[in-house]
């Protein structure tokens, strides 16, 4: 891993707080209103490390790992959105901040909409990126049928990380190069899959407990839906942005969105499912037009 450093130079700072349960570990950069950045599968704070020192000057950048992930400890339940929610609110909450700016990508996204949408007084402005919720498409993604196999987002994992202990069997002693090729799969540019952040997710999901606290996420799938539908009964009120790319899921984003809030604006970025690493720039420049409003 590289050290990562602010827009100053400082060197990221590293915290751990026990909340809900769980030892969260996360990183903090900058000063003033809070920005929390959430990850997805089978990533850790890391994936945001290019993204951290371009907002780094307008806020205070928190960026948790999520639990099971990362540093973060792996207890053997509460992977389901809503549980996750609660440990994002009480971290931040034990920081000092119980209102925030909140963006996330692939599974952090379907975090950070369950944050949302379960303290909805907590989010002031919420970006989503790059996923499908369970109950909404996630599942109809990933069936076996031509028009997934031959596009540009076939969610086959779905379905085999949900099956019990194979994918751990299977993975096992093999993390760098099935994280590696799955991940550069799914990226316009997969050269933004560098060494260092294969090694990174390498290292946490051979921790003990790693894979088997990746693969709960989507253990936790049909209690995600049940959530889902019930969240979506009342559309979020704060402003959402929709970020989609242009080679994976795309305007699908948009789309989710418009189905839970009401207040959404879409943007597009001409890449892969990796954003922060594939458009760093690009995506840093559209959060920060969308949170200094």
């Amino acid at each position: 891993m590289l050290e990562i450093k602010d827009h100053q130079g400082v060197p990221v700072t590293h915290g751990r707080e026990t909340v809900n349960g769980v030892r969260l570990h996360y990183v903090t950069a900058g000063e003033g209103e809070p920005l929390v950045l959430l990850h997805g599968v089978p990533k850790t704070w890391y994936y945001w490390h290019r993204v951290i020192p371009l907002l780094s000057p307008h806020f205070k950048v928190i960026v948790p790992d999520v639990r099971g992930f990362g540093d973060s400890s792996r207890p053997k339940d509460g992977y389901d959105m809503g549980t996750i929610a609660d440990d994002i609110v009480q971290l931040l909450s034990r920081l000092g901040h119980e209102e925030f700016r909140l963006a996330g990508e692939d599974w952090g996204a379907a975090f950070a909409y369950a944050v949302a949408a379960a303290y909805p007084e907590k989010v002031q402005k919420l970006s989503y990126g790059e996923m499908l919720l369970p109950g909404f498409g996630l599942e109809e993604w990933s069936y076996l049928t031509e028009d997934n196999v031959f596009s540009n987002h076939f969610l086959w994992h779905i379905s085999f990380f949900h099956v019990r202990d194979f994918p751990e069997m299977l993975i096992q002693g093999r993390e760098k190069e099935f994280w590696s090729t799955w991940m550069k799969n799914e990226t316009y540019d997969p050269a933004a899959i560098t060494e260092d952040c294969v090694a990174e997710w390498a290292r946490c999901s051979a921790a003990p407990g790693g894979l088997r606290a990746i693969f709960e996420v989507y253990r936790a799938t049909f209690e995600n839906i049940e959530l889902d539908k019930k969240w979506a009964e009342q559309k979020l009120q704060m402003p959402v942005l929709a970020v989609g790319s242009q080679y994976f899921i795309a305007d699908e984003v948009r789309r989710q969105m418009e189905r839970v809030a009401d207040n959404v604006r879409y943007v597009e970025l001409d890449c892969g499912h990796s954003m922060a690493l594939e458009r760093p720039e690009r995506l840093s420049k559209e959060l920060l037009e969308f949170f200094k409003d």
